[in-house]
């Protein structure tokens, strides 16, 4: 790996000395999957039957897929996420008519109660006077370094925000809750200003519009993203209600559990955020629409035609099979890690999906989306020898956003600016409960052993 002047990573040839180096690793770091046994490791923190290790306790967000019998047995439900202890399609149906849903539901996630009309008011007002940026941050932070991810570059913005801020280290949750309200009030921001510095990076030129503080986050973020600023009340409606559902997910998923351990350390916000971000950029947690869309792209691509189901399922069987698109035998946006037989956010998104396709003429692809999402969960039942299979929310979201015009570049930062009003409600909940220091243990397996002389090894 070397420098140019440029200060750009250029990958170069790998070299013996390091060939070898990777060889001695491997060597030395292999452990024997029977050993995760016999010590009862819970990897990846899930129980045998998959579910997740309990490691605390919250009041933000809940998730249900399943009940628990009186003789100990599983037995799956409806998917229901609730913030707050409100179910999130509750949140959406009495939104209806309005476009301010995701600032509704981001006050919920912190304060814990439904705002009144004056108090959303007062919110939005106070996320609008903080939707700004520092003086040239946009010139000296996003602009200057080229961005090769817009993840990376959000996450260097905020580290860079910490030297702003003149208590950036005061832990109080007042503070706290300040740094929260500028950082979910700038997120937009910062994703849409890093994408346009990967545009101009690319020769594509470069056009900045400024946030309105009458607008909502959707609205603002589709009319700082198009040149013209336009958008449709659809369009809003949509983008809005994505963000209500990605807002939290439960306090084990990835990127919130990360933040309660970074959070446990006592340190500062914009470092348990930017941890957050980094969690969320993997492709196992905010990246699988991504994943989706490309599956979708190769399947369009050789199955000729899509209104044939035995041709469509032939080829998802020859993907799950490891023989095409990535080799890997996933059907990506089929299954989730916690819901069983339906994902509530993906149930919801449903009708606006619909409704989107009919608006931009993409009713075509809609139909192969629920043909692929109909034979794919019927062949993942018959291979897993399961009664159920939920539709993740990532196997539509990806369709949406791309009928909206986002590039696939922002569909992960766009899912950051959903997640941080949890995340931060995560963490202030976290410093208020005074806690320990999140530290589980790993069992050492390498025998001990002597230390070498130099002239002996």
């Amino acid at each position: 790996m070397i420098w140019s002047e440029k200060g750009e990573n250029v990958y170069s040839q790998i070299t013996p000395a390091i060939r070898a180096l990777e060889e001695q690793w491997e060597k030395k770091n292999y452990i024997d999957p029977k050993l995760y046994q016999q010590y009862n490791v819970r990897r990846g923190l899930r129980d045998e039957d998959g579910q997740g290790v309990l490691t605390g306790l919250t009041r933000v967000g809940e998730i249900l897929s399943y009940t628990v019998e009186e003789d100990g047995s599983i037995l799956p439900i409806d998917g229901m996420l609730y913030y707050r202890g409100i179910d999130c399609r509750e949140i959406v149906r009495g939104s209806e008519g309005r476009r301010l849903a995701f600032e509704e539901a981001a006050y919920l996630l912190l304060f814990g109660e439904l705002p009144s009309d004056e108090q959303l008011r007062d919110f939005c007002v106070q996320l609008a006077t903080y939707r700004t940026l520092p003086s040239n941050f946009l010139r000296d932070v996003i602009l200057k370094a080229p961005p090769q991810d817009l993840m990376n570059t959000m996450q260097r913005a905020i580290l860079t925000l910490f030297c702003y801020d003149d208590r950036p280290n005061d832990i109080g949750l007042e503070n706290v809750l300040r740094q929260s309200l500028q950082l979910i009030a700038i997120m937009p921001l910062l994703a849409i200003y890093a994408y346009q510095a990967h545009r101009f990076n690319k020769g594509e030129g470069l056009f900045i519009h400024e946030p309105r503080p009458e607008l909502s986050t959707a609205e603002n973020f589709l009319r700082m993203l198009r040149q013209d600023g336009s958008y449709t009340e659809l369009e809003a409606r949509v983008l809005d209600v994505a963000l209500v559902l990605h807002a939290d997910n439960g306090g084990g998923n990835n990127s919130t559990f990360t933040n309660h351990v970074v959070t446990s350390s006592g340190t500062d916000t914009y470092s348990a955020i930017a941890a957050s971000m980094a969690s969320l950029k993997g492709p196992r947690h905010g990246g699988a629409n991504s994943k989706v869309m490309e599956m979708m792209a190769d399947i369009k691509a050789h199955v000729r035609n899509w209104d044939d189901e035995e041709e469509l399922k032939s080829y998802l069987s020859r993907i799950l099979g490891g023989e095409a698109f990535d080799g890997r035998g996933l059907l990506y946006g089929l299954g989730h890690a916690v819901y069983t037989r339906t994902d509530p956010r993906c149930e919801v998104f449903r009708n606006y999906v619909a409704t989107l396709s009919r608006e931009k003429q993409r009713q075509p692809e809609l139909n192969l989306y629920e043909r692929v999402e109909r034979i794919g969960k019927d062949l993942l039942m018959e291979r897993r020898h399961k009664d159920a299979i939920s539709t993740n929310i990532d196997f539509y979201s990806g369709f949406v956003f791309e009928m909206l015009g986002l590039p696939r570049e922002l569909y992960t930062p766009l899912f950051a600016v959903a997640r941080i009003s949890g995340w931060s409600a995560h963490r202030m909940e976290e410093l208020s409960g005074g806690g320990k220091l999140i530290r589980p243990r790993y069992e050492c397996v390498e025998q001990h052993r002597g230390y070498t002389p130099m002239a002996e090894r």
